[in-house]
């Protein structure tokens, strides 16, 4: 299967976009206004716009965007948009799989069993989105204009919702606004934060350990950055990342060779594939002297973890996933 190019930010396609994009998001938080520009409210405080049904929002890329003020029918086009839109106790009329997989993803798959797939992540089958009948498509980090062109030609309502640089919050807080339920929102990442504080705290032994963090690809393990959004969990629960890892950024290292394999070693590693062919890479390297001399590999530290929801932008309930796994993981020893 042939994945899309997601997992590191996409900055040279959009080089003229960069400077913009880097706050743009923001702007979905802030962009809402009537659909006339006026902010008059009536006897029951909608504004004009929603009154008539239509908000304004701006996207991840800075365009305008009139939405439904209450969206009846999203679809959701990335695994992130999915996440979010769930969270927030909506279930999406259309999806597309997961990242590197050819099927929803599986910490998603019990909530979205009856809702149709539309394509691949990024990858849309037009037909199929037109059958949705959609009135609000949420397109994460789109960057093709043509498809772009043919989406919004299906409904205006198109947004972008997640630039290269955004972290999960941030673009989070934008499908909140987009969807009207920015206070709900709110909660659930107030929500998450608490409840990473309070894991972190009971870790034992393991409070403020060091953690790897590591995708095995084909060709070799890449280690995630420190504000790639797993690390970002592990760090809201005290944790660190090993000295070799803490290195800003929200994306991951190119593929290691075998001599540089002590860069994914700290206190503890979590290890996830998203291919059958980095599954197969991963067991052959696990048989050599270079992998079994990691500490982590000595101590019985390495943790086996879904790669379709670890090495992902993240939601909120893929956060859910990974604090479970950190904190089921380091409470044992």
């Amino acid at each position: 299967m042939n994945l899309p190019r997601r997992s590191l930010p996409l900055v040279p396609r959009r080089a003229a976009q960069a400077v913009a994009a880097l706050g743009a998001a923001a702007l979905l938080l802030t962009g809402c206004g009537s659909d006339s520009g006026s902010d008059k409210k009536d006897s029951k405080g909608a504004s004009a716009g929603e009154a008539s049904g239509t908000r304004t929002v701006k996207d991840a890329t800075g365009r305008t965007v009139k939405v439904p003020a209450h969206p009846k029918r999203i679809v959701t086009l990335t695994q992130e948009d999915l996440d979010a839109v769930l969270a927030l106790g909506i279930e999406p009329v259309g999806i597309t799989n997961g990242q590197g997989l050819d099927k929803p993803p599986a910490y998603l798959a019990d909530k979205v069993k009856d809702v149709d797939v539309v394509g691949n992540l990024l990858q849309p089958v037009m037909d199929k989105v037109v059958a949705a009948k959609p009135d609000l498509i949420l397109a994460g980090d789109m960057q093709d204009e043509q498809v772009l062109k043919q989406l919004r030609e299906i409904t205006p309502a198109t947004l972008v919702t997640m630039a290269p640089t955004d972290e999960w919050k941030l673009s989070f807080r934008g499908i909140g606004n987009a969807v009207n339920k920015l206070d709900k929102a709110n909660k659930v990442i107030a929500d998450h934060e608490s409840a990473a504080k309070a894991a972190g705290a009971k870790l034992g032994a393991n409070k403020g350990a060091e953690v790897s963090i590591v995708r095995w690809n084909p060709d070799g393990p890449s280690w995630m950055e420190k504000k790639q959004f797993a690390s970002g969990v592990a760090l809201e629960m005290g944790l660190k990342r090993p000295k070799t890892q803490n290195k800003d950024g929200n994306a991951h290292t190119p593929s290691l060779s075998l001599e540089k394999i002590d860069q994914i070693d700290g206190d503890w590693l979590f290890l996830s594939t998203l291919t059958s062919d980095g599954e197969k890479a991963l067991k052959d390297v696990q048989s050599k002297p270079a992998y079994k001399e990691l500490g982590a590999v000595k101590k019985k530290h390495v943790v086996t973890v879904n790669g379709s929801v670890w090495s992902t932008r993240g939601g909120p309930l893929a956060s859910g996933v990974v604090l479970k796994d950190i904190t089921k993981a380091l409470s044992k020893s």
